[in-house]
């Protein structure tokens, strides 16, 4: 079992989710193949944090790489940055830019016994 951690996306947690969701217990090898091809705007930084987790689990050389199956996705909501924008007749608006924490967990398929 290996973890990556990305903190601090500049992406909406909703945005990435939708992303999440779909990778959610994919083999990693079909995962980064999918995510490669993806025109979602996060999935460049779920490649980068999935290939940094096999490397962890390569690193540890516990497990079977191309075995791995991604067990874990999270995605939380980081801090929000707030902005300001004017409007008419003086007054102004909040824009709110949300940031994004994702943490992946990679590890290899149980075995039924």
């Amino acid at each position: 079992m290996s973890t990556a951690r990305l903190s601090h996306v500049r992406i909406a947690p909703r945005k990435l989710r939708t992303i999440a969701k779909m990778l959610r217990g994919m083999p990693v090898t079909k995962a980064i193949n999918s995510l490669r091809f993806m025109q979602k705007s996060g999935s460049r930084e779920f490649f980068k944090l999935l290939v940094s987790a096999v490397a962890n689990a390569e690193d540890r050389g516990e497990v079977d790489v191309d075995k791995l199956v991604i067990r874990t996705v999270l995605v939380d909501q980081g801090p929000v940055l707030k902005r300001w924008r004017p409007r008419a007749m003086g007054r102004a608006n909040r824009i709110n830019r949300k940031t994004s924490h994702v943490f992946v967990e990679v590890a290899e398929p149980a075995t039924a016994a």
